[in-house]
Parts: C-alpha cells; sequence; structure tokens
C-alpha cells in the first residue's frame, strides 16, 4: 500500500507541473497579444475624451455620449466593463473602449442627414420626384433598412454607410474580440496553473501520509480475542 500510494502521488505531482508549464507558456503567449494589441492600438492613437469630472464626453457633450453609451448598452445589449473606462487612459485598447468608439461611428451613421441630388425627374412607385437636391433624415436605419431601390433612400444608404464606416466598425469589432480572447486565454492560463497546483498538493500528500507508521494486520486472530463457548443450560435442567 505505502509504495502504491507513493507511484501514485509521484504521477499527480508530475502531472501538476506539467500543467503548471503549461499554464505558464499560455500567460506568456497572452502577454505578447497584450503587448502586440497595445502597440497597434498606440499606433492607430485612437483615444476617448473625458471631461473635468471623469465623464464620457463627445464633440464635448456629455449628452451625445450617453445617447451612444445607450445604444452600446441597451440596443446592442453589449456588457460594458466600466473599469475600462479609464479618463487616465483614454486609449482606445480594452473590449469596452473598442466597442463604445464602434457605437460612436453607429450612432451618427444612424441620426445623420445626407443630400442626395437629382438631375433629372424620377417616377416610383407612382411618386414622381423632382429634379433637385433633397435632405434626408437617416433616422436610425441599418443598411438594410433602406429601399436602395427609392431614388432618394438608394443613395442616401450609400452616402451614409460608407465604406469607410463599415471598415472602421470591422476593425474595431477585431479589437473587441482580441481583447475578449485575450481575457479568456489570461483565465484558462490561471486555471491551468491553479489545476497542477492542486495536483501537486494531493501527489505530495500521498506521499507524506504513504510515509506513515506501517500497521502490522497479522493473518490470524489472537486466541484471547476468541470469544468462550456458551453453553446452553437449558437441556439439562430438563
Amino acid at each position: 500500500m505505502k509504495n502504491r500510494l507513493g507511484v501514485i502521488g509521484a504521477g499527480l505531482i508530475v502531472a501538476g507541473v506539467g500543467f503548471v508549464v503549461a499554464g505558464g507558456v499560455a500567460y506568456a503567449k497572452v502577454q505578447d497579444g497584450y503587448d502586440s494589441l497595445q502597440a497597434f492600438s498606440a499606433a492607430q492613437n485612437v483615444t476617448l475624451t473625458y471631461n473635468d469630472q471623469g465623464q464620457l464626453t463627445d464633440r464635448g457633450e456629455t449628452t451625445e455620449a450617453d445617447a451612444i453609451m445607450t445604444l452600446l448598452t441597451d440596443d446592442w445589449q453589449y456588457p460594458v466593463v466600466n473599469s475600462d473606462l479609464d479618463p487616465a487612459d483614454p486609449l482606445v485598447n480594452t473590449a469596452s473602449e473598442y466597442m463604445y468608439q464602434m457605437a460612436t461611428i453607429a450612432y451618427h451613421t444612424l441620426h445623420g442627414t445626407q443630400t442626395v441630388t437629382l438631375d433629372e425627374a424620377v417616377e416610383y412607385n407612382g411618386e414622381t420626384f423632382a429634379a433637385g437636391d433633397y435632405e434626408f433624415d437617416v433616422d436610425g436605419r441599418y443598411w438594410t433598412d433602406f429601399d436602395r431601390q427609392h431614388p432618394i433612400e438608394g443613395p442616401a444608404r450609400e452616402q451614409a454607410w460608407t465604406g469607410t464606416a463599415h471598415g472602421l466598425i470591422a476593425e474595431l469589432g477585431v479589437g473587441t474580440v482580441t481583447h475578449s480572447t485575450l481575457q479568456m486565454g489570461l483565465a484558462l492560463a490561471g486555471l491551468f496553473a491553479g489545476l497542477g497546483l492542486v495536483f501537486m498538493l494531493t501527489g505530495g500528500g500521498l506521499i507524506w501520509a504513504g510515509r506513515g507508521k506501517q500497521v502490522v494486520v497479522p493473518d490470524t486472530v489472537p486466541e484471547a480475542f476468541h470469544p468462550e463457548p456458551v453453553v446452553d443450560t437449558t437441556l439439562e435442567a430438563v
């Protein structure tokens, strides 16, 4: 039994060391990813703006920033981590900051107006649109919400949701996913290291328990423990 506990304990310690090493490697890779993301963010130099009270602002107004945050948290149901929004570090380099910047672009696109110019009169669905300039309110329309065949809505869609807007949103989405993935990697690194420590402690405990004083169990029961025979006196009385 003693030898068996030692073998099992040694095996658990070896497995634990493997998990700890795996956790260390994962942590190093995650840190490399964080360094790369930080360098990428610094190269772009995209920052959020805050007022003297540490509140987010957009174009100098907190009202606009609140509306953008509402779009992000209510309409898009994104779980913003408030600690990621740090006035002392306005550089966009966390998942919440990337998503907020994405919401900023989308908000101004959704609530903008576009000027569409018709060079000649156009008829659509029984309605005639004379040549001239038309102010079109996007009014919260996403790319798929426009009638692209409409003589006003079709061109307005191209002017509102430009390739630049789509490209910036896609790029910010990559930043969000990258940061979230790095956070998951960090959690896995901690899980591997913690599991390895548990294995090592368990293995060490088994080895320690196996080194205790061994109790020898006799093959036969000593005669002193044999019970005295019970004599039935009932028949003798008869």
